[in-house]
């Protein structure tokens, strides 16, 4: 580099009785910057000597000292990268259209039934505002879901029938088996009341003891409902073209998760990409309210990751999510997701479950309607919710 003064170049620095002309071009600066900087601290530090002996300028003395802590790192002043450490993006990512992700719903949707062998794990989450939950003990359970909203489930545990329930789409029976002598009780109510007002101790008839066990009995057993599971193992279908009132609309979006790989490191994070379909149901006064949102995971392909389900009011009721895609089924077989979570926030709960057998499953058998009525053949004490409640009247 010539450092030569130049006459057309006013700008100039002196140094030792030397002009440095000062190039517009950037790469021979950034070139140059690190012999100046070490000239530049030569100096500073012949003037703080001088200065320390006479003591005699303080002012200049402090600007010294700032002058030689500052160029300590100027070397990195003209640098333009800095490695940090981020989330990989996941890919290569799928590209659909809203009619790919609607086929997608009806491809799951076009399953009409499903028994088989699970392993499932309770988790009590009332006390999730301060951070905690309780996770119960793994146990099997043989479940047994058709369409339109029929389920039988018996839970187990050392090969003890724990509980049973059934849902015939309309009623809801629970017959709990095991444990405390209090809870042991045959419950029967209806899928869409609600209990809330039997759940807080409102109900009228609790005036002695027995009335309390069986409150007791009730809060336990009223929230976790059988056609809950319906909709998880069996996803409702959109029709095409969309029913009246009803509309879809498709985004994009990318989240920060933890790494569920196989090959992945411990504490790993990376960004996955989803496609959202949201559907929204028109009111009569034109308003649009959002009933469902679909999660389809786009690495790889299109799967359905999440269905999230919304009240009247924008608050959400529940939340699916699917993962573990396997061939499903004996004989006949179908790729559904191996491993279910479904979460109901509102009822303090959320149930994990995954096949112990896929390829045990039985798909789409036709189950008699008698099948999904359970009975009390134990003589369980039974308890009515819908009696003496009028809150039954209300959907939940």
């Amino acid at each position: 580099m010539d450092l030569a003064p130049d006459p057309a170049n006013s700008h100039a620095l002196t140094s030792s009785g030397r002009f440095v002309r000062l190039t517009s071009d950037f790469n021979e600066v950034r070139s140059a910057w690190p012999l100046l900087c070490a000239r530049f601290r030569l100096l500073m530090l012949k003037a703080l000597r001088r200065e320390v002996k006479s003591l005699l300028r303080p002012a200049y003395l402090l600007l010294c000292i700032v002058g030689l802590l500052s160029l300590n790192s100027c070397s990195g002043l003209f640098s333009t990268k800095q490695k940090v450490a981020v989330s990989p993006i996941l890919t290569p990512l799928r590209d659909a259209s809203t009619t790919d992700l609607i086929n997608e719903v009806n491809r799951l949707a076009a399953v009409k039934s499903i028994r088989g062998k699970l392993d499932i794990q309770f988790q009590d989450t009332s006390f999730a505002t301060s951070g905690l939950a309780e996770k119960y003990r793994r146990v099997d359970a043989t479940v047994t879901v058709q369409r339109p909203g029929k389920v039988f489930l018996v839970i187990q545990f050392l090969l003890a029938d724990i509980a049973q329930m059934s849902s015939d789409g309309e009623h809801f029976r629970v017959a709990i088996l095991k444990g405390d002598e209090r809870y042991k009780r045959f419950v029967k109510g209806t899928n869409n009341a609600n209990y809330s007002e039997i759940k807080n101790g409102n109900s009228t008839g609790e005036k002695d003891a027995g009335a309390r066990v069986e409150h007791q009995a009730v809060s336990a057993l009223s929230n976790l409902r059988p056609q809950h599971l319906t909709d998880a193992f069996l996803v409702r279908g959109i029709a095409q073209p969309a029913e009246a009132g009803y509309f879809y609309t498709q985004s994009e979006l990318f989240e920060e998760e933890t790494d569920t790989r196989p090959q992945a490191k411990k504490g790993g994070r990376v960004v996955r990409g989803y496609y959202l379909l949201e559907e929204l149901s028109q009111t009569g006064t034109g308003d649009l309210k959002l009933k469902r949102r679909f999660w389809f995971d786009r690495v790889n392909g299109i799967r359905l990751a999440r269905v999230q389900t919304f009240d009247d009011h924008g608050a959400m009721d529940t939340e699916v999510s699917y993962s573990a895609e396997k061939s499903i089924g004996e004989g006949q077989t179908v790729r559904l997701p191996s491993h279910i979570e479904l979460t109901r926030r509102k009822d303090q709960y959320s149930i994990s479950m995954s096949y112990q057998s896929p390829e045990s499953v039985t798909i789409d058998k036709v189950w008699p309607d008698s099948f999904f009525v359970l009975e009390n053949k134990w003589g369980l004490p039974e308890v009515d919710l819908d009696a003496n409640n009028s809150g039954a009247r209300n959907p939940r």
